[in-house]
């Protein structure tokens, strides 16, 4: 199953379980935590009394109570004090032991929020990329639902002074349509234009000429390969497997039958780079692809400029494409 990011509530989110950034002793606090306690009512704090605490970096699972989501992961992460304190690898462990919880109980479905983040002192950024890294790792070998879950846009405010590289290729290359001043429409009367008319074959001649061929042969004589078709032709020729292409590009593996049942297949724009991102593509052979579909890159999108820069500078890590796109406020690689 793909991996997304959105921003969100996370008491609302209607999942198998959403993971709660919980204190030690599980009894509730400030942020997500007290956000999580209040949507579920008292029944979830007399579980988590009854529990006792929770270890920094461990994780435990308690009913849902008058959440949408069936099941709370409560895990604690850990302080930020520098990052000689373990701290990343308390926090990696946070989300395995929340993933091993999901797969013990055969959940469908998790939502996480940032852990740690927040008044516990980490970068937002850096769990992000720490949340994307332990999910991609757990999503190789297993079938879940992921989210990671944002309140707000103080997260988006952090992403892009992290990403000050793109944003600085996104101001050398977007086009403001807005601004471009186009010429002023010409006052030319249809008695100017007689002349030229003159000159045009007429209607009726127009339509003869059409009637001699066969708008179906020709439709057939000039059908290029579809995208469907350029897909399937380039996993072979990067002697990929179809799973290993799907799982890198982020899609869904039903998305992806549909894909290759249907020659016709018409994706979305973020669907066609995602292949292309996984496909490791280079920037030529992505707007082939792109073309296939039905699309173009554009300087006039924020969302193409920031899938160019990462195409020309190499980088098919779909994830962290996806980090620096929900930064910006856009769109992410597949998913849809």
């Amino acid at each position: 199953m793909p991996l997304f990011i959105q921003r969100n509530d996370i008491t609302k989110m209607e999942v198998d379980a959403i993971v709660n950034a919980a204190n030690n002793t599980l009894l509730g606090g400030g942020g997500v935590d007290g956000a999580i306690h209040r949507a579920a009512g008292g029944e979830l704090l007399e579980e988590c009394r009854a529990i006792g605490g929770c270890a920094t970096g461990q994780a435990v699972i308690t009913k849902g109570y008058n959440l949408p989501a069936k099941y709370v992961i409560h895990t604690v992460g850990p302080i930020w004090r520098g990052g000689n304190n373990n701290e990343e690898k308390l926090l990696r462990s946070c989300f395995i032991n929340c993933l091993k919880i999901a797969k013990e109980k055969g959940l469908n479905s998790i939502a996480f929020p940032l852990i740690s983040a927040g008044a516990y002192g980490y970068d937002s950024g850096e769990v992000l990329r720490i949340a994307n890294e332990e999910i991609e790792q757990f999503l190789d070998n297993n079938y879940i639902e992921a989210y990671i879950v944002v309140f707000g846009s103080d997260a988006l405010s952090e992403g892009r002074k992290k990403f000050k590289d793109i944003a600085e290729y996104i101001d050398d290359n977007y086009v403001d349509l807005q601004k471009i001043a186009y010429p002023e429409r010409s006052s030319v009367f249809l008695g100017d234009m007689a002349p030229a008319m003159a000159a045009m074959p007429m209607v009726e001649d127009t339509v003869a000429s059409c009637k001699e061929a066969s708008l179906e042969s020709y439709i057939n004589d000039e059908k290029d390969e579809s995208f469907s078709e350029m897909l399937l032709r380039k996993i072979d020729e990067k002697g990929m497997s179809d799973s290993e292409c799907y799982k890198k590009a982020n899609i869904d593996r039903r998305l992806f039958s549909k894909i290759r049942s249907n020659p016709d297949y018409k994706p979305s724009k973020a669907t066609a780079l995602a292949f292309a991102v996984a496909l490791e593509l280079d920037f030529a052979q992505s707007e082939e692809l792109l073309k296939k579909a039905g699309y173009a890159f554009s300087h006039s999108s924020v969302f193409d400029i920031i899938i160019e820069y990462y195409i020309k500078n190499n980088n098919y890590n779909i994830y962290e494409i996806n980090e620096a796109l929900f930064s910006f406020d856009q769109m992410l690689l597949g998913s849809y």
